[in-house]
């Protein structure tokens, strides 16, 4: 199914104007071109490099696909690392085996066919390579010099093309008549074909934390992960072309790096798809599960178009462009040679926007007005994870978390966990962790059906859940000790948070009796009198005979510090009450 999906994505591109590499070909970023002329004489070493960031990057250009290496030598078509190209022993190389590979790319273009060798472009590499190789490192000492250490990627191009070599048309021409498709001797599981089916796999590459070399989804290379005498590939048979289609479709257009069907959640590299073109909510997706668009400075600035939908998908009103239009979302994580499948998800359209906006209902809470209305699924993750790391994030919590809001399913119960952890230690609860905490209750509470009252997006004067009354006195008496000490390095909170969360008759007597000592020392009596009323509303709704409980459970710690966040969210914490709502 996966397969499949991806192989049709490769046919949907085919029919637009940005269609994928075609079979035999990949896009490849190329710094450094040695421009040829007709006879062999080199003209000049262009770098190719703009500065993209803080890097210095090539854009990508189509190639012919390269060689799968382990160990081995094996040589690229008329592009490769600069050893292959120009016989340069790199810093940690052995002459010997850069001999042989360099060897190895000349034998690989001397023994084309002579109608090939004919080509311009052809006949300009044989000669540089007859003549002229010496001319590079002669000219070019610190280039030369540079790429001892880099090793970079070289190809060639003919004075006056527009294209490199391995790009001319009678160059493509006779390599994908080279790459054809032999004489079929299996069914393909993709096309459900007959074709010629596909030893090895092409390496898929971009998977964050995955070998860079590329890694594979199906892969058979040792003895004892075959069945019935079948080597490699014919353990699971797909045809060679399919195998190419899947593959490009992942590198290409998926997984680049300057995709927008990309998004990182925990060690799952996630891509998504729609069946067919034209949704506003796969070119949106990134966007709206991933990191906002705005800057610190500026987290309003956003597209018009990304709003509209999240506004929709939030009210419900969102509809498909295609009627019973399918999306597709599968999470890649590395795993040695080869990559694991975090997760995959396939949803109409219509059905995965309505859990997409319910996880929005679930999560909004108020919050700073500088603040973004929405949380990537990235911050909520990291909020959990200890010192903000994403390297922090357990390795399967992604998977869960976006599962959760693609199927509709509960929350993972670990999330509400590492939250709560996460404020004991830091003693920090802050938008995001309030707002998982929140949608991890409402959640739950509405898929148990149960008809007790759950927290809301803003501060409810009404609830009366003793986890969550107390979390609001918490947050009142600590304001109280800010204004009694202007200036203070630790406020209760940084002290007693921990225990007043989880065992709060062993703290907030300890706390009344403080507060009262606060209160005595604040200057504007008609704020202290104000701030005393604040706390007997809070305080006249616990149980009059057992006020502070000797234990709160997981779910109510987490309705302590959503209590706690609001209060402290809430204008009557910081104004008289003329000034604010009541509370």
């Amino acid at each position: 199914m996966i397969l499949q999906a991806l192989h049709a994505y490769y046919e949907r591109r085919e029919g637009t104007d940005s269609p994928l590499a075609p079979i035999g070909f990949e896009l490849k970023e190329i710094p450094f071109v040695l421009e040829l002329a007709a006879d062999g004489h080199l003209i000049q070493v262009r770098d190719l490099r703009e500065k993209q960031g803080k890097k210095l990057m090539a854009s990508p250009r189509q190639v012919p696909r390269g060689v799968k290496r382990t160990v081995g030598i094996a040589a690229n078509f008329l592009w490769d690392k600069a050893d292959y190209v120009l016989g340069l022993v790199p810093e940690q190389g052995k002459p010997e085996r850069v001999a042989e590979q360099h060897a190895a790319f000349r034998a690989r273009i001397e023994s084309l066919p002579e109608v090939l060798r004919a080509d311009a472009g052809i006949a300009a590499v044989l000669a540089f390579y007859a003549d002229h190789l010496q001319e590079v490192r002669l000219r070019y000492p610190d280039a030369w010099q540079a790429w001892v250490q880099a090793n970079p990627l070289l190809t060639f191009q003919l004075q006056g093309d527009a294209e490199w070599v391995c790009q001319r048309p009678a160059v493509r021409a006779a390599w994908a008549a080279l790459g054809a498709e032999a004489d079929a001797d299996g069914m393909c599981l993709i096309t459900g074909e007959p074709a010629r089916i596909a030893e090895t796999h092409p390496a898929i590459k971009g998977v964050w934390g995955a070998q860079t070399s590329g890694a594979n989804i199906v892969s058979f290379n040792l003895a004892a992960f075959g069945s019935y005498g079948k080597a490699q590939g014919r353990n699971a048979p797909i045809g060679e072309t399919a195998a190419e289609r899947y593959v490009t479709a992942l590198n290409e257009g998926l997984l680049a790096r300057d995709s927008r069907r990309r998004l990182q959640l925990g060690d799952a590299s996630t891509v998504f798809w729609a069946a067919e073109g034209g949704e506003p909510l796969e070119d949106a997706f990134a966007e709206l599960l991933g990191e906002p668009a705005g800057t610190p400075d500026d987290p309003h600035r956003d597209t018009e178009q990304v709003r509209a939908l999240y506004e929709s998908l939030k009210t419900g009103a969102y509809q498909p462009v295609h009627g019973g239009n399918r999306f597709h979302v599968l999470g890649l994580a590395p795993n040695a040679a080869r990559l694991s499948i975090r997760f995959w998800l396939t949803a109409p359209l219509d059905e995965l926007g309505a859990r997409i906006g319910q996880h929005f209902r679930d999560t909004d809470i108020v919050h700073g007005e500088r603040q973004p209305a929405r949380l990537s699924l990235f911050r909520l993750l990291v909020s959990t994870a200890p010192q903000g790391k994403a390297d922090n994030i357990p390795p399967n919590l992604g998977g869960e978390l976006a599962r959760a809001v693609l199927e509709g399913r509960p929350y993972p119960a670990t999330l509400l966990q590492a939250a709560i952890r996460r404020i004991r230690a830091e003693r920090l609860v802050d938008y995001p962790r309030a707002a998982l905490i929140k949608a991890v209750l409402v959640r739950n509470a509405r898929l148990q059906e149960r008809p007790q009252q759950e927290v809301g997006v803003s501060l409810d004067p009404d609830n009366i859940n003793p986890g969550y009354r107390l979390g609001r006195l918490f947050a009142v008496l600590e304001r109280i000790q800010e204004e009694a000490s202007p200036g203070l390095n630790a406020t209760i909170r940084d002290r007693y948070f921990g225990a007043a969360s989880s065992t709060p008759v062993t703290v907030f007597p300890l706390l009344n009796r403080l507060k009262n000592h606060h209160l005595a020392k604040l200057e504007n009596r008609g704020r202290a009198k104000n701030l005393e009323a604040l706390v007997g509303r809070i305080v006249d709704g616990l149980d009059a005979a057992n006020p502070f409980p000797p234990h709160l459970n997981l779910a109510d710690q987490g309705r302590f510090a959503v209590g706690y966040y609001h209060q402290r969210q809430h204008p009557s914490t910081y104004k008289a009450e003329s000034q604010g709502e009541p509370a």
